[in-house]
């Protein structure tokens, strides 16, 4: 294991994790007038709700399956009756679709982005750089799940990939665990990782406003000054 195994699979992951963590509090603190989507609706609106719509389709069963997948180890799986042939069908086929929708989604929603001339001109550098990454990031995902696990049958995320990521929560990395694994795996978590270090700078701080004092906020009421109207 050499330099940089130990730099991309210990002190990289920390490195975007601490940055997400301080950019947040930063952001928050400093710049909350521009914590906003920046909607583009008013400009083109058809794409956006298809884009969207797929995007987000796709993304929550997706994170859930990462979730299960690296955050639940094997044993606990084989325990509630989830054996390695049942994991893998979900995984491959129920991941798989949902990756390839939530592809499709971003997919719709970058075009959108560039080809729009004047979404484009709206749009900044962050805007652009996270559109892109993002659907970087879904394609190697779907890439690794279709092509990589047909291509490398043997090889199970779980005894890998899985071990070290939860190690790295435990203050325990092993890189060693890294070396071996799938190219296509190896990029989609080192970009993975690279949109959390982005996040706090971009678009993305609008995933946390969500608008919970709307459902107990008093009504608004507006009267119609009749007095007024009579003198006219």
């Amino acid at each position: 294991m050499n330099m940089i195994d130990q730099f991309a699979w210990v002190i990289f992951p920390y490195l975007c994790v601490a940055v997400f963590i301080v950019g947040h509090i930063f952001r928050y603190r400093y710049d909350q007038f521009n914590w906003t989507a920046k909607s583009s609706e008013f400009i083109e609106k058809k794409q956006l709700m298809l884009g969207s719509l797929l995007f987000h389709i796709g993304i929550i069963p997706v994170i859930m399956g990462h979730v299960a997948g690296l955050g639940i180890p094997k044993e606990w799986m084989n325990a509630i009756g989830v054996n390695e042939h049942l994991y893998h069908l979900g995984a491959m086929y129920g991941g798989g679709l949902f990756g390839v929708i939530t592809f499709a989604g971003m997919l719709i929603l970058t075009s959108r982005r560039i080809t729009k001339r004047t979404i484009r001109k709206l749009s900044s550098t962050s805007d652009l750089i996270v559109n892109a990454l993002l659907l970087f990031i879904v394609f190697m995902g779907v890439y690794s799940t279709f092509v990589t696990n047909n291509v490398q049958p043997d090889f199970d995320y779980r005894d890998t990939i899985s071990i070290w990521f939860r190690n790295l929560f435990l203050f325990k990395p092993e890189a060693a665990l890294m070396v071996d694994v799938p190219l296509s795996f190896k990029i989609h978590i080192i970009t993975g990782f690279l949109i959390f270090a982005f996040w706090p700078f971009t678009r993305l701080v609008h995933v946390w406003s969500v608008p919970l004092n709307y459902a107990r906020r008093s009504y608004i009421l507006y009267r119609k000054n009749r007095g007024q109207s009579a003198r006219h």
